[in-house]
């Protein structure tokens, strides 16, 4: 699975963004999909993940609420839609895929190249 995420951008304190990760290969639909984000001066941390058929999904305690995982099997994409955004929420922004959301969460098996997000206050 190859894994590429894009709408990054430049946006104000309480505006929203959609990032969107475009996968390739066949076994996308049975794998579990997720973002992850790494602020500068910051380790990588969890946002959220969504199973295989889009029957549970799971966040961060810091973006519950705001922020919306889904996904499109049939064209091979998963979402993240960010409203309410902070300036905390500023980052480097990972999808990833796992064959489960236990994998996803603790150690995925694909990483998508990162998109910056930067929210001014």
């Amino acid at each position: 699975v190859q894994l590429q995420a894009s709408g990054g951008g430049l946006v104000q304190a309480g505006g929203s963004l959609r990032l969107s990760c475009a996968a390739s290969g066949r076994t996308f639909s049975s794998y579990a999909m997720g973002w992850f984000r790494q602020a500068p001066g910051k380790e990588r941390e969890f946002v959220g993940a969504i199973n295989w058929n889009s029957g549970g999904t799971y966040y961060a305690d810091s973006v519950k609420g705001r922020f919306t995982i889904s996904r499109d099997n049939a064209k091979n994409t998963v979402y993240l839609q960010m409203n309410s955004l902070k300036p905390e929420d500023t980052a480097v922004y990972y999808c990833a895929a796992g064959p489960t959301i236990l994998v996803l969460t603790t150690g995925p098996h694909y990483w998508g190249q990162g998109t910056l997000v930067t929210v001014s206050s």
